[in-house]
């Protein structure tokens, strides 16, 4: 694009739908031009009190990025520590055969949650913390889009995390596996079972919450000029890992529902005697499980791809292919579940289909191993410190890759199934793959976290205790499982030939806990008399290097320019520019936080988005959610039912006052000749964005609840039973219409409040939720007569009805709020973004509602 003057609105024309005025892309003497000093200093000044971070007890309510992250991370670090205690227990117990340190029954509580704890609350969780601290970094850009967001996902996180791994102190942990397989689970007296699916459950919100904010921030949060294909290959793996945890959270939150309803009213979906199928939770688990290992894997990759690139001192060897490849396996990830299930008596088709799947996925991840090869290959590569934890990491995740391609295979499956060589395969893949990258990444991003450096020496003796240590764990166990040790055994007899190789993995296992303790000391130990670091002491080309020293609260500077994937190599005086304010946004003469937000492909500016700042709503909205999911694991459900209400309470507060604030003038200075507008509605929103994103991973749990009712109608023969009751054809209908009439309404409204008909979108607002809560009635109708404790068909209706009259019931909410807003005069004719978020919210209801209507009451009359 050339650069071209922007002309202004024409009289008459909605400012809102205009374009940018001035000049874009900015030219080489724009750029160039001086500012004055005394200008700058006023400018930051400003930014300054804008971007200002409370203090004393006030700073809970922080929603910055650079605290929230910190935050996250250090609590996904704590839960790691926690749950490698856990591991270091059951190592001690299975040192020596018919050991009495730990009875079964604890044993087994410890063997759940620590798998629990490693998977949900610190492999992905630190790579959401990791992503929130550094990503805006990376971006140029000032924080996330939503910062309360983060807030409130990070406090969910807390609170779950600190409920379901606090109840081994308390004996009453969760003992059927961190895969949680029924009828064990289902049928364990207690409350484990109920605290690890409503616990994490809770957790997976705040995972699909921190997803949403970080896949936005990557689409429209990028700096000005940095097309997608000059982003930083990090930016790329947030964005295929944050679409992996929307497509693969859901199915177990489907599967969750499910099996709480089993565990709460005695609805038989896994208990064959009554129709279930206990399969049905395998597939719906494992449909998570496998795109989990992704998940977990990638993140690595992608900090690999910052550290590489410094290392070698050259771009990226093959940008093109790393991200196609990344693409690639999150995709083929999604075709991989049923290598889990290769012994459960599947077809040998679906064997066949899988296990050349499972073989398929080495392809693109070998691509980008490869790339980086050939990048440390072409280039002048130094073995700084990071670089170093990356090859232990490579070399590990490699022969954990090559045991994965022998697993992938049935017929070696079958031999190794459930024996302790699946325990090794599974440790070099996820630990090796991800523990390692992840403390390479934090010695190499400590200077923009802290601005001081991590030792050395210490990093150096970590590295190599827990290299040596996780080997001599970890590779005897291979042995171990063809020798024939069982997993999740908690002894053994002393005849069996597993003494000598029980004995070194558990001595490797204290190894690697005192490498990973003097990765911990060096990370928490006093630095305040240490002096800062250089800006970029590995001297790399992205942007998160040019972060201020000391720490500034405000992100960036000034919002820059950017014309290569490199700019701190290619871009010159790019630094000294962004500091003296020379760029975009320089400036907060409002008194807000602003950031600038970009075309999803091109990066052309769009607007000038108001970013909500601290607040207690975020927390008090966690606490209330929390009460929500917790209580009824004690079958405290009133109480649980009134924090529900509360939590939407404080979360309609929160937006209220903190989000698509009408502002004071339609158009601001954006810098270099920019005016941008400060209010936009629809697709350009960020919020808009959010809500369709969201909307994706919601329609993906549903469609999880309709594979299950095909799911049963394939795998049983009474399905539905002969002669069973149905639906009511005639209310079911009347619903589907009635929900038909709410969306309607609602996208009426949309249209009379845009032609400024604001008394006609009032009432059309006000009859959408009564349309709504109609549906709602008529569906419940409908399916009144049916018993769900007696056979799984009608529970599976009863949970589809139940799906969709919750969504409804939001539907409702999101129609009485933006009629509210109306009211108050907060909504109007131009300002109109919670309006466009709700229809579109709409939508997706729409097709659920129908969709849900026709597998109630069309298609088991077709079974």
């Amino acid at each position: 694009m050339s650069a071209s003057d922007v002309s202004p609105t024409a009289p008459g024309s909605d400012v809102l739908d205009s374009p940018m005025q001035g000049v874009w892309p900015p030219t080489p003497a724009m750029l160039a031009s001086p500012v004055d000093p005394d200008l700058s200093r006023a400018q930051a000044k400003r930014l300054r009190k804008a971007w200002e971070t409370p203090r004393g007890w006030r700073h809970v309510t922080a929603v910055n990025n650079t605290h929230v992250g910190k935050w996250y991370a250090m609590t996904a670090l704590a839960f790691m520590l926690g749950a490698g205690v856990l591991a270091l227990l059951m190592r001690i117990q299975l040192a020596v055969p018919e050991n009495g340190f730990l009875d079964s029954d604890r044993f087994n509580q410890f063997f759940t949650m620590h798998g629990s704890a490693m998977m949900f609350l610190f492999a992905v969780p630190m790579f959401e913390a990791i992503s929130i601290l550094l990503l805006p970094a990376l971006l140029g850009t000032r924080d996330m889009p939503f910062p309360r967001l983060s807030a409130y996902g990070y406090w969910c996180f807390l609170i779950g995390g600190i409920f379901v791994l606090g109840s081994v102190l308390f004996d009453a942990a969760p003992s059927s596996g961190w895969f949680m397989y029924p009828p064990l689970a289902t049928e364990s007296e207690g409350i484990g079972a109920d605290i690890w699916l409503l616990g994490l459950s809770f957790i997976e919100v705040a995972s699909i919450a921190a997803a949403v904010e970080l896949i936005v921030g990557v689409i429209k949060c990028r700096p000005p000029g940095m097309r997608i294909n000059l982003m930083p290959l990090y930016a790329w793996y947030v964005l295929v890992v944050g679409g992996m945890i929307l497509f693969a959270f859901p199915p177990l939150i489907a599967g969750d529902f499910l099996f709480e309803l089993q565990r709460s009213l005695d609805w038989p979906f896994f208990d064959p005697d009554r129709g279930g199928d206990p399969l049905l939770w395998q597939h719906l688990f494992w449909i998570f499980g496998h795109p989990e290992v992704y998940i977990i894997f990638l993140p690595s990759i992608a900090i690999a791809a910052m550290v590489v690139p410094t290392a070698a001192r050259v771009p990226i060897a093959g940008y093109s292919w790393i991200v196609l490849s990344a693409v690639g396996t999150g995709f083929l990830s999604f075709g991989l579940w049923v290598h889990h299930m290769f012994t459960t008596g599947l077809p040998a088709l679906s064997l066949g289909f899988f296990s050349a799947a499972s073989e398929a996925v080495v392809i693109p991840t070998g691509v980008q191993i490869f790339a980086f090869l050939a990048t440390l290959m072409v280039g002048r590569a130094r073995m700084i410190l990071p670089m170093l934890w990356i090859a232990g990491a490579v070399a590990i995740f490699t022969a954990g890759g090559l045991t994965g391609v022998m697993v992938a295979l049935a017929p070696f499956d079958w031999q190794v199934h459930d024996t302790y060589f699946i325990v090794a395969h599974l440790h070099y893949t996820l630990f090796g793959g991800m523990v390692f990258p992840v403390i390479g990444g934090v010695y190499y991003f400590f200077p923009v976290i802290k601005k001081k450096k991590l030792s050395e020496r210490l990093g150096r003796w970590s590295f190599w205790l827990c290299f040596t240590g996780f080997n001599i764990c970890f590779l005897p166990m291979h042995l171990t499982g063809l020798l024939g040790m069982p997993r999740r055994v908690y002894t053994y007899q002393a005849d069996l030939g597993w003494n000598a190789l029980n004995l070194v993995s558990t001595v490797g296992a204290f190894v690697l806990a005192l490498g990973i303790l003097v990765f911990v000391w060096d990370l928490v130990r006093p630095k305040r008399h240490e002096p800062h670091t250089p800006r970029n002491p590995w001297g790399a080309g992205t942007l998160e290097w040019t972060h201020d020293v000391p720490d500034e609260p405000w992100g960036v500077r000034s919002v820059p320019y950017i014309t290569s994937r490199y700019p701190l190599w290619d871009q010159p005086e790019l630094l000294a520019r962004m500091d003296a304010g020379r760029f975009y946004l320089p400036d907060a003469p409002e008194g807000l936080r602003e950031t600038m937000i970009t075309s999803a492909v091109d990066a052309v500016p769009l607007h000038v988005a108001r970013l909500s700042g601290p607040g207690w709503s975020p927390l008090v909205a966690a606490l209330f959610t929390g009460g929500a999911f917790i209580l009824p694991t004690f079958k405290i459900y009133t109480p649980a039912v009134i924090c529900g209400l509360l939590a939407i309470a404080a979360i309609l507060f929160w937006l209220w006052t903190a989000t698509a604030r009408i502002p004071e003038k339609p158009f601001k200075d954006g810098g270099l000749g920019l005016r941008l507008p400060t209010y936009v509605s629809g697709p350009k929103a960020p919020g808009w964005w959010a809500v369709f994103i969201t909307m994706l991973g919601d329609a993906t749990g549903f469609a999880s609840l309709v594979f299950g009712m095909f799911f049963y109608w394939t795998a049983r023969p009474d399905f539905p039973p002969p002669d069973s009751p149905h639906a009511d054809p005639v209310l079911s209908g009347i619903a589907a219409l009635l929900f038909g009439a709410a969306w309607a309404a609602t996208r009426l409204a949309r249209g009379l409040n845009a032609a400024g008909l604001i008394g006609a979108a009032r009432g059309s607002l006000l009859a959408g939720p009564l349309l709504a809560l109609a549906g709602c009635g008529a569906l419940i109708a409908a399916i009144l007569h049916l018993a769900p404790q007696t056979h799984v068909y009608p529970a599976m209706v009863w949970a589809l009805v139940i799906w969709t009259v919750s969504h409804v019931l939001c539907g409702a909410i999101m129609q009485g709020y933006c009629l509210a807003r109306s009211l108050a005069g907060r909504m109007t004719a131009q300002y109109d973004a919670d309006l466009w978020n709700t229809t579109l919210f709409w939508h997706f209801l729409l097709a659920t509602c129908l969709i849900g209507t026709a597998m109630v009451a069309l298609i088991p009359r077709a079974m």
